[in-house]
This record gives C-alpha cells, structure tokens and sequence, in this order.
C-alpha cells in the first residue's frame, strides 16, 4: 500500500520537496538575515530555519505516507463498533434505522461510521476528513493529527522564510537593475506568500473542526449523510466540548467507536 500511494504522488512530493530547497538556498544565498548571521558567526538562527525547514518535510511524508484508517476487510471493524450487528440493532431506536451497518457500494465491505469511500484512494476511510491532492493521501482518523501538526509547522517555516525573503530585498537605481537583483527572492517572496495564507486558512480550519469533533465532509455535507440528516446545523453528536474534543483529538491513539458515542448522544434527543 505504502508502494502504491508513494507512486502515485511521486511527482507531487516531488515538487515540494524542489520548492522547499530551493526556497532555502535562494535564502541563504541572498543578503537576508539568515546570512547576515551566518556571517557573524551566529549560526543560531540559520541552524533552526534549515532544522524547521527539514521537520516540515519529514512531517510532510509521515502524513503523505501513512495509513490515514483504510477499511482493508469487515475484520477491520471488530474493536471499534459493537461487537455484533445483533447488538447494534438492539441499541438502535427505530427512528435511527440509518445507523444499521450498511455495505460500502464501491469495495463492499461493511463501513463503520463517519467512514467514506475514497474514489482517489479506493478504499474506505475512517473518520474521513478530506482527500488532500498535496499530499496526494487521505487525511483520516489515524493521520488528521499529524496533518494539523504538519499545518503548524509548515506556516511556522513559511512565515519565517517570508520575513526572510523581505529582509534580503535589496534597492537600487532603475526598476530594471531592482528586478535583475531580486528576481530570486521575489520569487521566494511570492512563494512563501502564498503558501503561508494557504497554510493559515488550513490551520484555522482544522482547529475548528477538531474543537468541535467534526470533519471537513461532515461540515460540508450533512444533509447529505444519514446519520447526520436528522440534526440541526449546531447539533453535533459527536461534540463533547472543546476541551474534550481537542484532548480526544490529539491524545486517543487508536480507532474510535463512534456508533456507540453518536447513540449515548442521541439517544435522548431522538
């Protein structure tokens, strides 16, 4: 599988890892304030941007190339619903005849809840967050951790090499002579710009939804998944609280079953 998806995406990580270098080199080449201190001698600075940098890209890979929670067989299910499709159907109100296990229509196998099929991917993801094209992956319940890490860390990288980029701009006499000096950091400029406003969008984004135990799919169709049709816009079932949701979120390592927490939640509103 890990074949598989690095294939898939190899131009693309590609590209990120050529953009990712050679906005560092065109920074340490130029007169910013990496080397300015490297020319002190204080190489502090230059030693923790080239350390950031390169924490992005190994984080870009561990999202890129990480299982994000395939359904791989109906064994897959066993330990995160309930035990059995008798007792789920026990616990389930009649009103909420949605919540029965039901069979993927593109792999056919029994799909847990808030898991959907990947068309890109061809699998059944839990807890599916989004199909990401840059990373060329789902992100889903085991990775949507470490890809809002990976958001932190890579606007932390973009907006220092942003100031960077500003700092090594040079003046000079006529507008073509400017250009010809900072043709490579204004490329630099432009890149870490655009790339840190996408990167804080994204990041503002997922805190939310991880603060409110929901996901991008869920948040974008709800009146279109079964289990969610029957809830107003603010009514989650899922939503614990914030402080719940963020600890759950960042701290519980392995697979949830979510049938059981959406019935405990429903049960008395249903």
């Amino acid at each position: 599988m890990v074949k598989n998806m690095f294939r898939s995406g190899c131009i693309v990580r590609t590209v990120h890892v050529i953009l990712t270098w050679l906005t560092v080199f065109v920074l340490f080449l130029h007169n910013t304030d990496l080397r300015k201190c490297q020319q002190r001698g204080d190489l502090l600075q230059p030693v923790m941007f080239s350390s950031l940098a390169l924490l992005s890209l190994l984080l870009y890979f561990t999202v890129s190339l990480m299982d994000p929670g395939f359904v791989f067989s109906d064994q897959d299910t066993k330990g995160t619903m309930v035990e059995s499709i008798e007792e789920l159907e026990k616990m389930i109100p009649q009103e909420q005849s949605s919540l029965k296990q039901r069979r993927c229509g593109y792999c056919f196998l029994l799909q847990p809840m808030r898991a959907k099929h990947c068309k890109m991917c061809k699998h059944c993801v839990r807890r599916f967050d989004h199909h990401c094209p840059w990373i060329e992956n789902c992100v889903g319940e085991r990775n949507h951790k470490w890809f809002l890490l990976y958001l932190c860390v890579q606007f932390a990288a973009l907006s220092w090499g942003l100031q960077n980029a500003w700092s090594g701009i040079d003046f000079a006499p006529t507008w073509q002579q400017w250009f010809t000096q900072n043709v490579f950091l204004l490329g630099a400029l432009g890149l870490t710009g655009v790339f840190s406003v996408v990167a804080l969008l994204l990041l503002c984004i997922h805190v939310y939804l991880a603060s409110v135990n929901t996901t991008t799919w869920e948040f974008m169709s709800q009146h279109r998944i079964s289990y969610l049709k029957h809830c107003d816009v603010e009514d989650n079932p899922f939503d614990r609280g914030v402080i719940c949701n963020l600890w759950d979120f960042f701290c519980i390592c392995g697979t949830v079953a979510w049938e059981r927490i959406y019935i405990r939640n429903t049960n008395g509103t249903v």
